[in-house]
């Protein structure tokens, strides 16, 4: 038998609780109870809908990603009433980042009195979302915090979120089919099946599928496949002696990047990229930990070399692929795709989480009671999800444009990008906007598509500058040819990426 849990009985159990345990029926069928299928049940059980929560397993998640949420996100969890869920789980405030470019090194915190997309939404406010900072005898000043954490134990506290409400049913089982009429085609449940081979059957107004980037229904009803180039391979450090404390790392040098953050009070985390095809971590130079012990190792900060060999030594290295995938409409009635089974992006700017929750946020409005009081109305709900395909493009296709193109420049692998690589470092040195803007597009804070093209821009433009600038009167030609290339390069990068956010 499947493992049901329902939040704490009442003295009679109400008619949607009795519909959900009795006949599996409800009126939101979730599918994983990661991140954004949790974070939405709580959502739809305090509009009063009732919802059956799917989970192949109730374990406490192992991950190595999804483990840092930008001010952005700690924001919409606060609209969302769920930011105690960051509470007793040993997270660490994230004040900014600390970029090191070949051991030059530039600190990029979160911008004073950040606003979101409306001017009342102050990602600041408060003693546990922002650090003030004397200023004179003016007011305070604000500067917003992201949190870093074991990617397990948050998903823990959203669940045991979940199971406080009474109108969800948690189930832990495997979703091994969709359930569709056989005249219309339209999605009512799916098909479940047990560790121990027990199937059933649950049922739905509306079907969401949330089950992640390794979605095993993917292919069935996105257009697009998942393109990975890379692979995230995770360490855990223990008391490793960071740079700066409370931001994340970004270390470039001539390889891919890599990121360190804390998790907790003593775990670090280290995420290396590994391209595919990498020479160095072959199988004949000593494989992946190879590549790390003698290409990576040398290149981080001194200080935290002695925590990454002893790490690297005790042999736990975990990887995950490192994916892009467009998002496109929803046009399957009775059913939603969401999260990363509809969506990701490079994970090198931490934005999956953030982009989730505000995922949830824009649904809350759009597929209210208000607004849809009957979820089997399919023509509407439709309608409303192509109202979000669009609304949603303000934050996520900046976050979406700004981890691919980043990628692209922090992993640079030839002439022009390694150009546009140390223009973009040199734009951070400057200080003021050039690291404003950046890092607030980066927070989910600064949702302004039109502000990514002018900071991306404006380090192409200073990166062919920095090439006519060190050239010889005589080698000024062949300076503005190169400079030309990094410009249509800088192009290169940003078109594919622009073009896959403006599709249906």
């Amino acid at each position: 038998m499947p493992l049901i849990l329902d939040s704490p009985p009442t003295v009679r159990p109400s008619p949607s609780t009795l519909r959900r345990q009795e006949h599996h029926d409800s009126d939101v069928l979730i599918v994983g109870a990661g991140i954004i299928g949790t974070a939405l049940a709580v959502t739809f059980a305090r509009q009063n809908r009732s919802v059956i929560l799917l989970e192949k397993s109730l374990k406490e998640p192992d991950r190595i990603v999804g483990e840092l949420l930008q001010p952005g996100g700690v924001q919409a969890l606060e609209k969302l009433e769920l930011r105690s869920c960051l509470e007793d789980i040993d997270a660490v405030r994230v004040k900014g980042y600390d970029v090191i470019y070949y051991g030059e090194e530039v600190g990029i915190p979160y911008p004073v009195n950040a606003v979101g997309e409306h001017p009342d939404d102050n990602i600041g406010g408060g003693p546990f979302e922002g650090e003030k900072i004397p200023k004179g005898n003016e007011i305070d000043i604000q500067r917003p915090e992201g949190r870093s954490f074991h990617h397990g134990r948050f998903i823990n506290q959203l669940r045991a979120a979940a199971l406080r409400e009474e109108n969800i049913t948690v189930v832990e089982t495997t979703v091994i089919a969709i359930v569709k009429t056989e005249y219309t085609g339209q999605v009512v449940g799916v098909e479940t099946e047990t560790k121990e081979g027990h199937k059933d059957v649950y049922f739905g107004q509306l079907s969401v599928l949330a089950d992640g980037y390794a979605s095993r229904f993917r292919k069935e009803y996105i257009r697009h496949a998942p393109i990975s180039k890379s692979r995230f391979y995770g360490l855990e450090l223990i008391d490793a002696d960071l740079p700066k404390e409370m931001h994340g790392h970004v270390v470039l040098s001539d390889g891919a990047p890599v990121l360190l953050y804390q998790i907790g009070t003593r775990e670090t985390r280290a995420l290396v990229d590994v391209p595919d095809g990498t020479p160095s971590a072959s199988t004949a130079n000593g494989g992946v930990k190879g590549h790390l012990r003698h290409v990576v190792l040398p290149s981080l900060p001194k200080c935290v070399q002695p925590s990454f060999e002893k790490a690297l030594d005790q042999g736990k290295l975990r990887s995950m692929p490192n994916s892009f995938l467009p998002p496109s409409t929803q046009q399957v009635p009775g059913m939603i795709m969401l999260g990363d089974a509809m969506n990701m992006r490079h994970p090198l700017t931490g934005g999956g989480m953030t982009v989730a929750f505000n995922d949830v946020v824009l649904l809350r409005e759009l597929l209210s009671p208000q607004n849809i009081p009957d979820l089997g109305n399919m023509k509407l709900v439709q309608k409303q999800m192509r109202v979000f395909h669009w609304r949603r493009k303000n934050l996520t296709s900046v976050i979406n444009i700004l981890a691919q193109a980043l990628y692209s420049l922090f992993a640079a692998n030839d002439k022009q990008l390694k150009a546009l690589q140390r223009g973009c470092f040199r734009y951070f040195q400057r200080g003021g906007q050039c690291i404003d803007g950046p890092v607030g597009l980066l927070a989910g804070i600064i949702r302004q598509p039109l502000v990514l093209f002018y900071h991306f821009w404006s380090v192409a433009l200073l990166a062919m500058w920095l090439i006519i600038r060190e050239s010889s009167l005589l080698e000024l030609p062949l300076a503005l040819l190169s400079s030309l290339g990094i410009l249509w390069r800088a192009w290169g990068v940003l078109y594919p990426f622009i073009a896959s956010e403006l599709k249906r």
